[in-house]
């Protein structure tokens, strides 16, 4: 009788565990589970801060291994977070229709962010330029100061960027198309474009007459520059995990949240870029 009576109440929990598990499937939220992964990752970007201060004003030796065990503790952290990510919204389904709009608009209001995040660069230029003080001479460019040639190096990056945000349109349209194969090859044709960049930013640096410390005309022009070349190399990593992806058939044309963020953030690079070459290499030169 007692072991009667146990099965039941047995059975009646399984029935109420069921039960309740579909009534919470019912919402089209995905209720996240707890994950190791963001407290890691925001002790291992602690950690790659506090190294590169070591490094660079305490002990170059020493610090110099630390940098780099930070950094790899930063690429493990976020390449499992990523791994994660990528199952449930692939494999398990939980990145549901509302769940995918949540995250484009959570990818607008980031864009939002940086939009803001280089206006104050751009801020910086026009109070310094526009009105040059007496101490960096009355002019602009300050005295002392030979600016770059926009229509060299710079020009040809634009023409770069230019030629990466067509082939980034044009795999966006080959993924909501179904192409397969055109979406690989155009990523290729944008990753590869957008590290060419990267190589010939860093040639111009090389090369450049002045340096960051050479006046507000040096801290501007590398700040702003360098930040975008930043900018410019998260977003090619972005895209070479959509590349991963994409090989692996993760896309479809109803469900590729994580290639229409990087295809977003592209455009925004593409964009700041161009006010860049405008304002900063050719009316400011």
């Amino acid at each position: 009788m007692f072991n009667k009576f146990s099965y039941v109440n047995k059975t009646k929990n399984l029935i109420i565990m069921q039960f309740s598990k579909t009534i919470k499937q019912q919402h089209p939220f995905h209720m996240v589970t707890p994950s190791p992964w963001p407290i890691l990752t925001s002790l291992s970007l602690l950690a790659l801060t506090l190294s590169l201060v070591i490094y660079m004003h305490l002990w170059r030796d020493s610090g110099f291994f630390k940098v780099c065990i930070s950094f790899i503790c930063l690429i493990i952290c976020v390449f499992c977070w990523f791994e994660d990510i990528i199952t449930e919204a692939t494999f398990e389904g939980n990145h549901t229709e509302k769940v995918q709009k949540g995250l484009k608009q959570g990818m607008v209001l980031f864009i939002v962010s940086e939009v803001m995040f280089f206006s104050s660069f751009f801020w910086a230029f026009f109070h310094s330029s526009i009105i040059p003080s007496i101490f960096i001479g009355s002019v602009w460019p300050p005295l002392g100061i030979e600016v770059l040639n926009p229509w060299g190096l710079p020009f040809l990056n634009t023409l770069i960027l230019l030629s990466s945000g067509v082939s980034i349109t044009w795999s966006h349209r080959s993924i909501l198309a179904g192409r397969h194969w055109d979406t690989v090859i155009s990523l290729i044709i944008t990753v590869s474009l957008g590290l060419i960049f990267t190589c010939f930013q860093l040639k111009e640096y090389i090369d450049a007459p002045f340096a960051i410390n050479s006046g507000i005309y040096g801290s501007i022009f590398f700040m702003a520059t360098g930040f975008h070349g930043f900018h410019v190399l998260i977003g090619t990593l972005f895209l070479i995990v959509c590349l991963l992806r994409q090989i692996k058939f993760h896309f479809t044309k109803e469900h590729h949240v994580g290639f229409e963020a990087a295809t977003w953030y592209w455009h925004f690079v593409d964009v700041v870029w161009l006010f860049l070459f405008t304002i900063i290499y050719w009316w400011g030169s």
